[in-house]
C-alpha cells in the first residue's frame, strides 16, 4: 500500500475517532488486502497527526493478549497502540457516553519501568527486573468500526480501538507479588459482571511488557522508563451505558479503581 492510501485511510480513522462516528471495516471492501504492516504505517500517521496537534503520548498499550483470542486470530503476537494525555481520567472521575461511540471497559495491571527496555529477545524476567512499580487501571476502549466488527489489521491501525485510561493511584514494588494469580473482578454497578486474573494476559502481565519491547525494537524504539504501560485485558470488554458505576478491585494489595458513567 503506498503512502497515499496509508495516508488516506489514517484521516479516515482519526476523523471517524474526533466525530464519534462509526464507519465500516476497512478489510470489508475497500480495503480487502490491508496487511499487518499497513495497518501499523497507518497507526504510526494516526500518531504523527495527533502530536501535530498537540496531544501527548502517555504510554503504550498492548491488546490481544489473551492466548485463546491470538489463536483464533492465526496471529502469534499481541497488538500494540498509544494512550494520549486528552484520553486520561482520573480515579472516580465521571465520563460521559456521548463523549464515545460504544464504548467498553477492561480491568488492566499497569507497569512502570525504572530503566528503558529495549529488544529483541527481552524476557519477562527482564522485565520484572526493570520494574519501578505496577498500578491498577482501566481501560476504556471504543472500535470507530460498526458494532465492533473488525479483523486484526482494521483495529491495529484504529490505534487498538484506545478511547481512555484510569491509571490507579496505588502503586506496589513486584518485590513479593505473585501477578499471575493476581485476582482481578469487574463490578459494575454492585454486581460482579466478569472476573479473572494476572495469568489471562499471556500467563503473566510481565510477558506483555516483554512482548511489547521485543515488537517495538522492530521499529527501532524502546519502552521507556516512566511511562504507565498498560498491559492488556484482564477480562472481557464490557459495554457501559449512562448510571453505570465501574469498580475494577484487585487482589495483592493493588486495591481498586472507580468509574461513573453518565
Amino acid at each position: 500500500m503506498n503512502t497515499e492510501t496509508i495516508k488516506k485511510v489514517a484521516d479516515f480513522l482519526h476523523s471517524a475517532e474526533k466525530e464519534k462516528r462509526e464507519v465500516v471495516r476497512l478489510t470489508k471492501e475497500v480495503y480487502p488486502d490491508f496487511s499487518i504492516e499497513d495497518a501499523y504505517l497507518a497507526q504510526e500517521e494516526i500518531v504523527r497527526q495527533k502530536l501535530a496537534e498537540g496531544h501527548k503520548i502517555a504510554g503504550p498499550k498492548m491488546g490481544l493478549t489473551s492466548g485463546a483470542k491470538m489463536k483464533q486470530m492465526h496471529v502469534e503476537d499481541p497488538i500494540y497502540g498509544y494512550v494520549f494525555d486528552y484520553m486520561q481520567v482520573e480515579d472516580g472521575e465521571t465520563i460521559h457516553v456521548s463523549d464515545y461511540i460504544h464504548p467498553k471497559v477492561e480491568p488492566e495491571i499497569g507497569f512502570v519501568l525504572k530503566e528503558d527496555l529495549t529488544g529483541p529477545n527481552v524476557t519477562a524476567e527482564e522485565v520484572l527486573a526493570k520494574t519501578d512499580y505496577v498500578f491498577p487501571g482501566i481501560e476504556i476502549i471504543d472500535s470507530r468500526y460498526e458494532n465492533f466488527d473488525f479483523k486484526l489489521p482494521d483495529v491495529i491501525a484504529d490505534n487498538t480501538s484506545a478511547a481512555g485510561a484510569v491509571f490507579g493511584t496505588t502503586i506496589r514494588s513486584v518485590e513479593g507479588m505473585h501477578l499471575d494469580t493476581l485476582g482481578v473482578s469487574l463490578v459494575i454497578n454492585g454486581k460482579v459482571a466478569t472476573m479473572g486474573t494476572g495469568a489471562d494476559v499471556l500467563e503473566h502481565p510481565a510477558n506483555s511488557v516483554a512482548r511489547l519491547a521485543n515488537m517495538l525494537a522492530k521499529k527501532g524504539k524502546s519502552v521507556k522508563a516512566g511511562e504507565p504501560i498498560l498491559t492488556g485485558g484482564i477480562t472481557a470488554a464490557v459495554r457501559i451505558q449512562s448510571g453505570d458505576h465501574v469498580c475494577a478491585k484487585f487482589g495483592e494489595g493493588l486495591g481498586e479503581v472507580n468509574l461513573l458513567v453518565k
